[in-house]
């Protein structure tokens, strides 16, 4: 059987800024991502339980993730990888060290650990939420600036132009016109800045980044949506929080 090998974890704060969710902007979330392995992940793990001070305990389900359960896997078919995530929308977490521990069909026991701190969330978010109406505004292509040919590029606001902070910024492009048709299991593509740091050891990857080339052809006439998340680090297990900007979408003139 194949073995069950943590790749890296995420354990952060989570400002939920989605149009029309109704779910509360304060949030965290815990992230485990996975080696590729040759069975599918999820048929090897028994259970998977995230830790922190205080007794805090959440269990990760096993079943896909949505946007209606906001709990399960993901799995990345570019790559051949899961990865597991949760949202929770009961504020933001205590500082402190939280542990994600991986258990195995076949008895084996696995875990990884970071330290959660607030001043990342407090030098972000404020920046943020002070700008939005500009940061909406520069989103191209958008519903308020359709495309009028092919769709090559997508370019956006960041904070460091306002004079706000540096941070990374990750992209993701998905079919639809609407927020509940955008799946994420179903990502044409996106802008895996946390592989890329891995892979080329530029720690700068995605860092002030507010535009993307896209390297898929985008069809005519065809309707797409895209976010594009704030955060202050490329690796997943430095990240300490996410800004999950609205969904954009527009559509490619036929």
């Amino acid at each position: 059987m194949d073995s069950v090998r943590i790749y890296d974890i995420m354990a952060c704060n989570v400002y939920w800024d989605f149009d029309g969710s109704g779910l509360p902007r304060e949030q965290h979330k815990f992230l485990v991502s996975f080696y590729p392995t040759a069975t599918p992940t999820p048929e090897l793990i028994e259970s998977i339980v995230a830790r922190g001070p205080g007794g805090y305990r959440v269990e990760f389900a096993n079943e896909p993730f949505t946007q209606r359960n906001l709990n399960g896997h993901i799995h990345d078919s570019a790559l051949g990888f899961h990865w597991y995530m949760v949202n929770l929308p009961t504020g933001y977490m205590p500082e402190g060290e939280y542990t994600i521990e991986v258990t195995a069909k076949d008895g084996s026991v696995t875990s990884r650990s970071r330290v959660q701190r607030q001043e990342p969330t407090d030098r972000i978010v404020p920046v943020y939420r002070e700008n939005r109406a500009k940061v909406l505004d520069a989103f191209t292509p958008s519903r308020t600036a359709e495309p009028t040919g092919a769709v090559e590029r997508v370019d956006w606001l960041t904070l460091d132009e306002l004079g706000g902070p540096d941070a990374f910024y990750v992209f993701r492009l998905a079919e639809g016109g609407s927020l509940r048709e955008f799946d994420t299991q179903r990502l044409v593509w996106w802008d895996n800045i946390y592989l890329d740091a891995v892979r080329s050891g530029e720690r700068t990857t995605g860092l002030n980044r507010g535009r993307v080339t896209l390297p898929v052809p985008l069809d005519p006439g065809r309707s797409y949506g895209y976010f594009v998340e704030i955060t202050d680090g490329n690796v997943q297990s430095d990240a300490t929080i996410c800004v999950f900007q609205p969904h954009q979408f527009f559509t490619v003139p036929a």
